[in-house]
């Protein structure tokens, strides 16, 4: 009787030990794919200065785009360096806004359209734009993965007892989800 306690005793140990590293596995992936998100914000801010000094000297009756585009880009900043991701949705989506209304804007100036910095610049940011969408997902997709992990049985005990937390999605803001009125973007 005393060695089928041992045997049960032991699968139930490394029962619990494998629960615990499949969420210590799918808690550090989250935390990969904030390090992802991060790397291209940070390539994506470093390049924004940039593009603002280069429309600058074309755009000079558009300074208040220009203003919106680098407080938008210092609020994913801060929200960023705080890893606060409520904060980073809400500051993303002020900083396309303006710089969609950026982009619309350089229609009116064919010298900037000319210009090979600005169309670098400008491809750029859209190449990353599009890889920070990938990577939002794949984040999202972590974090979901992560969530459902410490709530179902058994995770949720382990979870519990080791103090295992959720994450926050990355949501995006209500306009940022809906079809762009492309007519909208080219009315100043």
């Amino acid at each position: 009787m005393g060695l089928v306690f041992w045997i049960v005793l032991g699968v139930l140990v490394v029962y619990l030990v494998t629960v615990y590293n499949s969420l210590v596995t799918v808690k550090n992936a989250v935390g990969k794919a904030w390090a992802n998100i991060d790397v291209l914000l940070k390539q994506r801010h470093d390049e924004l200065p940039k593009l603002v000094d280069t429309c600058k000297q074309y755009m000079q009756h558009e300074q208040e785009t220009l203003e919106k585009v680098i407080q938008a880009r210092s609020r994913v900043s801060s929200a960023r360096e705080a890893q606060n991701v409520g904060a980073l949705g809400a500051a993303e989506s002020a900083l396309r806004s303006g710089l969609g209304q950026l982009f619309a804007l350089a229609e009116n100036y064919p010298d900037l359209k000319a210009n090979e910095q600005f169309l670098h610049l400008q491809s750029r940011i859209s190449g990353l734009e599009n890889a920070i969408a990938d990577r939002r997902e794949f984040y999202n997709e972590s974090v979901n993965i992560n969530n459902v992990a410490i709530e179902q049985f058994p995770g949720v005990l382990v979870a519990r007892f080791f103090n295992f937390k959720d994450f926050a999605l990355l949501k995006f803001a209500a306009e940022e989800v809906q079809d762009v009125d492309i007519g909208a973007r080219f009315k100043g």
